[in-house]
């Protein structure tokens, strides 16, 4: 999947841009039922709430056939690939869970300010793109960006440990007010299947779900192959350490697969 020139110019200025319809509900449907097995799963990889709900399952892609597929499916690969003008490969890979209920706070951060610091990435040559496995409404936790505020370059962070399960370099308030008096605050929202892609530098958070309507969103962490990690901190199945450029899958593959699945009786 190639983007036009508008998309091209609308992600530069922007920072981010939103793409619905991108899968099928019956490829959603395969992985939401794979990610609904994975995230109730005792491996490492998969990160609780305090309360034991789950919030983060990381690298689902080393262990599972429809993740597998998903992040190297060229309906995510090639759009980045075409931003950065060269192959890309996967840094991280997670399916971030915002349990109904009892899905807890990310605070104001930029995922390169966390790429750099922690990994040593050496530029903002990497990017999420997201998949939405259930529909993401304005009240149950939804991604919240400021808009243009990639164009700010990388900013001065704190390092959060405590508020969520998941340590980040967050932002103060002082600056997440500023950026906002710039450029406003967005929530994409939309069915499950939508598809979004932002910056390495665009500042986002999310608020916590206190509705009966969970959701989970995949994201590819994608990199481009010559701005590769070289700092080893964390384990490898948060930061990847295989640096080959993705092979993408046919178009269908995700499909196929689905369709191959027993049917629930």
């Amino acid at each position: 999947m190639k983007l036009s020139e508008e998309q091209l110019k609308a992600f530069d200025e922007e920072g981010y841009l939103f793409l619905p319809g991108c899968f099928s509900p019956e490829e959603i449907g395969a992985l939401r039922e794979e990610a609904e097995t994975i995230c109730t799963s005792e491996r490492e990889e998969v990160w609780r709430e305090e309360n034991g709900a789950p919030r983060t399952a990381f690298a689902a892609h080393t262990y599972n056939e429809a993740f597998r597929l998903l992040g190297a499916h060229p309906r995510l690969v090639e759009p980045v690939s075409q931003l950065f003008g060269e192959p890309v490969y996967m840094h991280q890979f997670k399916i971030n869970a915002k349990a109904a209920f009892d899905g807890a706070v990310w605070q104001w951060h930029q995922d390169y300010g966390t790429w750099a610091r922690d990994d040593g990435m050496p530029e903002p040559r990497a990017m999420n793109i997201a998949v939405f496995l259930d529909e993401v409404m304005p009240v149950n936790g939804p991604l919240m960006f400021i808009p243009k505020s990639h164009t700010a370059g990388t900013l001065q962070a704190g390092h959060d440990t405590a508020t969520t399960s998941y340590p980040l370099w967050t932002l103060d308030r002082e600056t997440v007010t500023r950026l906002a008096e710039e450029g406003g605050i967005v929530a994409p929202t939309g069915p499950a299947g939508s598809t979004l892609m932002f910056h390495g530098n665009l500042v986002h958070a999310s608020p916590p779900n206190i509705t009966p309507y969970p959701r989970k969103i995949v994201y590819l962490t994608l990199c481009a192959v010559s701005n590769h990690i070289t700092k080893f901190t964390r384990p490898e199945w948060i930061a990847h350490r295989d640096f080959a450029a993705i092979e993408p899958v046919p178009d269908d593959a995700l499909q196929r697969y689905a369709q191959s699945r027993p049917q629930a009786a």
